[in-house]
């Protein structure tokens, strides 16, 4: 048998198994509701909206003035930026950590404190 005959044996079978595979994990991962997070900032904001969320008083107020919305709190933590940078990754128990999002067309920020038990909202702070 030929390199070329053998080869393309391969990547028939190669493409086979990872149609097989893809179809499998994606019917697994939308079942479950598994979700495959691997860069920093996705495994932050899972960490997230894994624990039970607590406002602070501030955080309170504004929601309370209609500033800000539980709906788009989950934004933040869905679909924001975490700016490392900024935040305090190595404080002990809780880490503070700063997200960003557009909201109603103008930059915001999240200040959340990820403790071991709960993540603490505290403070929504709107940039230029």
């Amino acid at each position: 048998m030929s390199f070329l005959k053998r080869l393309g044996y391969y990547l028939v079978g190669l493409s086979i198994g990872l149609l097989f595979l893809t179809f499998f994990l994606k019917k697994k991962s939308t079942e479950t509701g598994l979700e495959f997070c691997y860069f920093p900032n996705c495994r932050t904001l899972k960490d997230l909206r894994s624990k039970p969320l607590v406002y602070s008083d501030k955080v309170n107020r504004l929601i309370e003035a209609r500033e800000v919305d539980s709906l788009q709190i989950a934004l933040f933590l869905n679909e924001g930026d975490v700016d490392f940078g900024k935040s305090d990754t190595q404080s002990v128990p809780c880490k503070t950590y700063f997200i960003r999002t557009k909201l109603r067309n103008r930059n915001a920020e999240l200040q959340v404190q990820n403790c071991p038990e709960k993540a603490i909202l505290m403070d929504v702070i709107t940039l230029k």
